[in-house]
């Protein structure tokens, strides 16, 4: 008798094939059999009607606090995701000495909009070098499997002190330092290591992250050290300026190491270089023995904006920073007050007079025709008709005027989206073709970070919905959906032992109804360690997620089980199969 048994299903499996009818057996936390299973199960789940798919792999997450304290680690586990990746774009919190836990949590503040409140008071610190946080982490029961990178950031501080955090020049003795700490990390359990090469990044009191302006003898340094271990994965979040030339490095990297080198490629109206480039280059330095890999987001990476959000349109008015610091209830007051709202509309906006992304902060603060009227039902690939500025002119006023009263809708509690990345032909037929592309992977959801402004954590769901099921103009295959967001991720991390349906794998399933599927609209949530906000959003449609064997959510509803594990290096089915 089999422990569990999915019966009748419409099976995609992971490999890209086409989905067939059929059973899926599970034994000791693994699959057993699938097809055709005659023999009963102590347990049976009939998912007629339903399709039955591996658990997603999300490789582009932010849990590095809260992996700590969260043993359930929502949102991401409430769309179907069974391992997530943390640790990227160079943030995170080990190795830390002790008297850099407040700038770590300054850093991940500013880069990742994560309440420094909240990390104070949800960790618990009980670590100090990279592999002390491994063992911190498995202390803790969880729900899924949790992987992460070692975080250039956090070791440059290590080492250097105030020279690092202020991006200063490595001596070849700090670089090989670093490298040490980088080899310790990865085998200790690290899946990589990451860093960030950004201006949109910086801490809380705006410094950029360390390793920002990293230069090739550092970069290449720490690198070899996962030629050094035999695994990992160098991870980068960069603007990608010409002058740098990343794909160069990158390229010597991947080819010196074998190891993979993935960045973060956006479409951006800012970038010097456009996403064509950027492919065109990764693709050169491929043909010559590299293995770098552009990780894609599906949708606009928009900010969510709202009164209580971290970002609002009326963020530089003078009135606003009046009312800023009051508690909600009072905040809402003033904002309801006619005469209060007149001096919001009539305000011209005061932004920082040195700021190398004043042309954000003044699309934020009036480019209506970039932003989105955001309610029930939201399509997140909206087209003009849906703009504010659209808006307000078939009703008959300002934008500005509309942008507000739309704000102040459900007791003020309304959203307006702002695509800031990946829309700037106002659509996402760009991403047709990178969908059906090898060296392409699904991610960027950004999970447990971003907690006032962005809510993409839903990404696989948002990836079945829209681009396999609703969209108008070119979707793309169930099958194809499944395998980019189960396979393609797990095997780029080297986990290789789930992300299929198939014998002797993970037990790692979602059944999910997928006419019924469908996205929730986000809403603001106090519930982080000291009330601490974020952007939540849920699904319909998720029946069933099993993790290595148990059931973790039941139509949605978490069952408080916790099969999960930190992951330790890469994984093989062998290993697996040994283990049980």
């Amino acid at each position: 008798m089999h422990d569990l048994v999915i019966r009748g299903g419409t099976i995609v499996d992971g490999t890209g094939a086409k989905p067939y009818a059929g059973d899926v057996a599970i034994d000791g936390g693994l699959i057993s059999a699938v097809g055709v299973v005659n023999t009963k199960g102590r347990e049976e789940i009939d998912a007629t009607g339903q399709v039955v798919t591996p658990g997603f792999v999300d490789i582009h997450t932010h849990y590095d606090g809260q992996a700590t304290w969260d043993q359930e680690m929502g949102p991401s586990s409430w769309h179907g995701v069974t391992t997530v990746v943390m640790g990227n774009c160079g943030v995170g919190f080990a190795p830390a000495k002790p008297d850099k836990h407040d700038w770590l949590i300054g850093l991940m503040e500013g880069v990742e909009d994560i309440p420094g409140t909240a990390l104070a008071e949800g960790m618990s610190w009980d670590w100090e070098t990279f592999p002390q946080y491994m063992d911190a982490l498995e202390r803790l029961p969880r729900t899924i499997d949790v992987g992460t990178h070692v975080p250039h950031g956090a070791v440059r501080a290590y080492v250097m002190g105030e020279r690092g955090a202020n991006n200063e020049e490595p001596t070849e003795t700090d670089i090989a330092q670093m490298s040490k700490i980088v080899e310790e990390g990865l085998r200790s359990g690290a899946l990589g290591f990451s860093t960030s090469r950004t201006v949109l990044h910086k801490s809380v009191d705006g410094v950029l992250v360390p390793g920002t302006t990293a230069t090739e003898p550092e970069l290449l340094g720490i690198g070899r050290a996962m030629g050094r271990v035999g695994h990992g994965v160098f991870e980068m979040a960069s603007d990608l300026k010409p002058e740098w030339n990343e794909f160069n490095w990158m390229g010597e990297l991947s080819r010196e190491t074998g190891m993979p080198v993935t960045f973060a490629a956006l479409q951006s109206i800012n970038h010097e270089t456009t996403l064509d480039e950027q492919i065109s280059a990764m693709r050169d330095e491929n043909a010559r023995g590299a293995r770098i890999v552009a990780q894609i987001a599906l949708r606009g990476n928009g900010i969510v904006m709202a009164w209580q959000g971290t970002v609002h349109p009326f963020l530089f008015k003078a009135a606003w920073w009046e009312i800023a610091e009051l508690p909600w209830q009072e905040q809402l007051s003033c904002l309801r007050d006619p005469a209060f709202r007149k001096r919001m509309i009539t305000e011209e906006s005061l932004f920082p007079e040195e700021s190398d992304v004043l042309a954000l902060y003044q699309t934020v603060a009036g480019g209506w025709h970039a932003q989105y009227e955001m309610g029930k039902d939201f399509n997140y690939e909206p087209d003009q008709s849906q703009t504010i500025l659209a808006r307000a002119q078939e009703a008959g006023v300002s934008a500005v005027e509309y942008a507000y009263d739309l704000l102040m809708q459900d007791d003020g509690k309304g959203f307006i989206y702002f695509p800031v990345l990946n829309y700037a032909d106002g659509n996402l037929n760009f991403l047709e073709a990178l969908q059906t592309c090898q060296d392409t992977v699904n991610s960027l959801s950004d999970g447990g970070a971003h907690c006032g402004t962005i809510c993409d954590a839903a990404s696989p769901t948002f990836m079945l919905q829209h681009w396999v099921r609703d969209r108008d103009g070119k979707r793309i295959s169930l099958e194809n959906a499944v395998k980019r967001q189960c396979r393609d991720t797990a095997l780029l991390y080297g986990l290789e032992d789930r992300g299929l349906l198939s014998p002797g794998y993970l037990a790692d399933v979602n059944i999910i109804d997928l006419e019924a599927l469908k996205l929730g609209k986000p809403w603001l949530a106090f519930d982080l360690p000291a009330g601490g906000k974020r952007l939540l959003q849920k699904a319909e449609g998720y029946s069933y997620t099993i993790k290595s064997g148990q059931v973790t959510f039941r139509d949605g509803q978490y069952q408080g089980v916790h099969p999960g594990c930190v992951l330790r290096g890469p994984q093989q089915v062998e290993r697996t199969r040994a283990a049980n």
